[in-house]
């Protein structure tokens, strides 16, 4: 079976997104689960990548951590409150079912 993308969401994407992954098969964890809350940026994005999860995020700041070179697994970003919970479910999914691993890393999708 070939290897999958699994995803991390950082503390401020809504949970539903999460629930709406798993009930998807889509490995997902998140901040709030992983005792992350008001951990730094770089705490967070070594985390996901520790873990070979692309991070979801609302925060800008890891696209500027992006800019700089920071190594990654990968970084879904999405302007907070401009996309609809369903919406943003719909797309990582659609993420998950055509991109390896591999073609994520250092990469920034934005939805």
């Amino acid at each position: 079976m070939p290897e999958r993308i699994r995803f991390h969401l950082d503390e401020n994407v809504d949970p539903a997104i999460a629930l709406g992954l798993r009930r998807n098969g889509i490995d997902v964890t998140t901040s709030q689960e992983n005792n992350l809350l008001a951990e730094s940026d770089t705490v967070q994005l070594d985390f996901a990548r520790s873990q070979s999860r692309i991070l979801v995020t609302h925060d800008d700041d890891f696209l500027i951590m992006d800019s700089q070179g920071i190594e990654h697994s990968g970084i879904v970003y999405c302007q907070k409150n401009t996309k609809s919970v369903g919406y943003l479910i719909r797309m990582l999914i659609l993420l998950y079912e055509v991109t390896k691993p591999e073609e994520m890393k250092g990469r920034v999708e934005y939805l």
